[in-house]
């Protein structure tokens, strides 16, 4: 691009960034980040998660168990992420008290903010023309109705305030590339940086589209654009690494165990277990990301993975409508640069002889998405969905939601491209019925394979899509797109296209309001309310996925089946505690022993120690004392030694264990402190699994 037409460009963007804004922006706005609140908080019960719910209480208690993001206050061991998600609602408890809506209201609180940015992120690619608005508010709009995104933003789980991060990341990217300024760029890597403390290395399938479309897109040499990426590499890698320096450089005796890792590092968590563990299968405790049997509450791995029974519902509705969205930007933007150069060629002066964009939808980018617009979200889309597609470690469909932005933001842009096509340009102007009927065809499809829920909205789908491409035919062919029955025409046919592409995905997304919020595998639809055991709540048919049911092993009682409803298999109390039975789903943890270990507890640091923090979670919720989970989330975590219970009896900072049975994790019975514990310890009578260590302290 010659200097004379980049002078040119920059003048068009500051005309239309001082364009105003329409009247309908500002309330529409408001209209949809009010639905998001809604859909995001609405009857929020219970405490979601157990295992991120204790470390939040734990968290409220001490600073130590709050830093490190510990499962228990007494800091025995620390959940199996990083603990800046934990932070968030951490602080919301300590100011106004551990709670349900203490800790979940933040969570839907970023929900909508991240609605916000990506309607500020796409409103800003276009300068601020009406086209522009149009394009925000429409993936403001996809972005609330994500289905997937509405059950994790009513849960505790991390992956919501990673979104959050990231979205402001993009955002900053967007900004630096719009004002050629480093600062935003830098503040884009301390983002994500701080996303990767939510979530560790998934925080970083971002950062190849930014670097491409900083690269790519931003002013300045080869050589500057280098350096800034640089610069922004560094900020990167300290907001990254300061935790995991401090942690793996603290004495390991006087912190908590690190859970998930094999060695008691965060460094091995990184890499194994939140790492290359959950691509490959492979490198976490018990050999796949802590499980030992692959992926599983996905569905098998490979290019149908987000289109398949268990995840098509979650966050495939608008991915093919994306795929054509990108196809046509990139096609539109070569044909307008090589129109541009073939005009400057045949100009002495070096002027195109046409604008790049007659006739052209997207060229040169007037009244369009800038490229590096394209570049940043279209980069997010594809990354994510090659690492989620075709990763082999455990995947659950709520890690999707990293994809919803991307969605958002491609859905917005590209519906604003194909309609700019369809009006002004007959060679495209069947690009946008096209988009219709396949995006309409997928989500009669998707709808159909769960005929009883809501057994007619498939048919309207059908119905709205063949009247959106019959009138779009029509107004385009027929009647040439002109005259006032064209645009009647073609306004019908857009309102048919909204149902068409938003009533499946809507429908999906308000089901999760009538549902206990579900911490454990949180989806929307069909399965909403499911615990993710089962056909219908994440797991495919005939249940557990090979070599998974061993990592929770002891967790219900002889004889019993995983629970297909409910949260945990158990009803929420009033106070949103779960009743008859803590400790996991049957953790064999009654009323009668809690009432025990509290009356005997003495001056003991610790309650009990138990095999899992997914047993030691619900002690902690329903009693608020600390309880050593010895073998981390899945019970095998290599966090308790003999000589360290040994240390612990010794001192009187523990009496109780509950294990040394068949139960999973320490508890084992080939498990050297499970053989010590019964051969030690006493067994306390009418307890079941519950030995009393205090003789062996002597």
């Amino acid at each position: 691009m010659t200097t004379a037409v980049s002078l040119a460009g920059r003048r068009r963007a500051s005309r239309r960034a001082a364009a105003p804004a329409p009247r309908w922006s500002r309330p529409a706005l408001w209209a949809v980040l009010a639905a998001a609140f809604v859909l995001y908080a609405w009857a929020l019960s219970g405490y979601a998660n157990e295992y991120y719910a204790a470390a939040v209480l734990s968290g409220t208690k001490s600073w130590k168990a709050f830093f490190f993001g510990a499962v228990d206050a007494g800091s025995y061991i620390t959940v199996d992420k990083p603990p800046f998600a934990l932070w968030v609602m951490g602080l919301s408890a300590r100011v106004f008290g551990f709670g349900t809506w203490s800790m979940l209201l933040p969570q839907a609180v970023a929900g909508v903010a991240a609605v916000a940015l990506v309607h500020g992120g796409v409103l800003r690619a276009y300068g601020g023309v009406r086209q522009g608005h149009v394009a925000a508010l429409l993936a403001a709009v996809v972005m609330t109705l994500t289905p997937i995104t509405v059950a994790i933003n009513r849960d505790n789980n991390p992956d919501t305030v990673l979104v959050l991060l990231l979205v402001l990341a993009a955002w900053f990217c967007l900004e630096s590339l719009r004002t050629g300024r480093l600062r935003p760029l830098l503040l884009c890597a301390l983002f994500v940086g701080l996303a990767f403390n939510t979530k560790m290395l998934q925080a970083y399938l971002v950062v190849p589209a930014f670097a491409l479309a900083y690269l790519v897109c931003a002013r300045g040499t080869v050589a500057r654009r280098i350096g800034h990426l640089l610069a922004a590499g560094a900020v990167l890698a300290v907001s990254s690494a300061w935790w995991m320096v401090i942690v793996d450089l603290w004495p390991a005796g006087s912190r908590p165990y690190i859970g998930g890792s094999t060695d008691n590092s965060v460094r091995d968590l990184v890499i194994g277990y939140n790492g290359l563990g959950r691509i490959f299968g492979q490198g976490g405790p018990g050999g796949s990301a802590g499980f030992g049997g692959g992926a599983s509450f996905g569905g098998e791995s490979g290019a149908g993975r987000l289109f398949n029974d268990i995840m098509a519902g979650q966050i495939s509705w608008l991915l093919p409508f994306c795929a054509l969205a990108l196809a046509f930007a990139a096609l539109t933007r070569w044909t307008a640069r090589r129109a541009a150069a073939e005009g400057a060629a045949g100009d002495p002066d070096g002027a195109p002889a046409t604008s790049p964009s007659d006739g052209v939808p997207g060229g040169g980018d007037r009244d369009g998405a800038s490229g590096a617009a394209w570049l940043v979200w279209g980069g997010w889309l594809a990354v994510h969905y090659v690492v989620f597609s075709f990763s082999s470690g455990t995947f659950h469909p709520y890690y999707t939601t990293a994809m919803a932005p991307a969605v958002a933001a491609i859905t917005g842009m590209g519906g604003v491209l194909m309609w700019r096509a369809f009006r002004r340009s007959r060679t495209w102007a069947w690009v946008l019925p096209l988009a219709v009927a396949v995006t309409g065809g997928w989500s009669f499809a998707v709808l159909r394979r769960t005929p009883d829920f809501v057994p007619w909205l498939a048919w309207a789908v059908l119905a709205a899509t063949v009247l959106a491409v019959a009138g779009l035919a029509t107004a385009g062919l027929v009647l040439a797109g002109r005259g006032r029955l064209a645009a009647r025409v073609a306004v019908g046919a857009l309102a048919a296209t909204l149902v068409a592409g938003l009533a499946g995905p809507a429908a999906y997304a308000v089901s999760p309001l009538g549902s206990r919020v579900n911490g454990t595998n949180p989806t929307a639809g069909p399965s909403a309310g499911r615990t993710g055991f089962g056909p219908m709540g994440g797991m495919p048919p005939g249940g557990m996925p090979p070599g998974q049911y061993g990592a929770f092993r002891g967790r219900f009682p002889e004889g019993t089946r995983p629970p297909q409803d409910g949260q945990n298999g158990q009803e929420p109390q009033a106070d949103g505690r779960s009743g008859r039975m803590t400790g996991g789903p049957g953790g064999g943890v009654g009323d009668s022993m809690v009432e025990y270990l509290l009356a005997h507890q003495g001056p003991a640091e610790w309650l009990v120690a138990v095999d899992s923090a997914q047993q030691a979670s619900s002690i902690i919720l329903s009693t608020g004392k600390p309880v050593i989970a010895m073998g981390g989330f899945t019970g095998s975590d290599p966090a308790m030694t003999v000589d360290r219970l040994k240390e612990l009896v010794s001192s009187g900072r523990l009496r109780y264990v509950l294990g040394g049975g068949d139960r999973g994790g320490p508890g084992r019975g080939d498990s050297e402190v499970s053989t010590w514990v019964r051969e030690n310890c006493a067994a306390v009578d009418g307890q079941d699994g519950l030995h009393d260590c205090s003789a062996a302290a002597s």
